[in-house]
């Protein structure tokens, strides 16, 4: 199996965990902070290996596959051998975008 990661994905990660970082920043280290954006990366990799297959749940992911790790959603799709991850959603935000 070959990744590929769309940028979104590391952005939506790694913005999630400074905005924790700076709202709870008497009690949220920045090691947990590394260590929470190392686990979410690497849980990416896992998916279609010991990350189950689901339908997505959210209309901006609907034709694509939905996989979840700890508190993270993963977007992806399958070509051949290739998994792109299309997008990331941490748990408190996986709700449907108003405008």
């Amino acid at each position: 199996m070959r990744y590929e990661v769309k940028s979104r994905c590391f952005k939506n990660i790694t913005s999630f965990y400074h905005n924790v970082a700076r709202k709870y920043k008497h009690t949220y280290s920045k090691q947990l902070m590394f260590k929470n954006i190392v686990e979410a990366y690497d849980a990416m990799y896992r998916i279609e290996q010991t990350l189950p297959r689901r339908r997505p749940t959210l209309a901006r992911w609907q034709g694509m596959h939905m996989a979840h790790s700890g508190h993270w959603y993963y977007a992806y799709t399958i070509d051949g051998d290739t998994i792109t991850i299309c997008d990331a959603c941490h748990e408190q935000n996986m709700h449907e975008e108003t405008n």
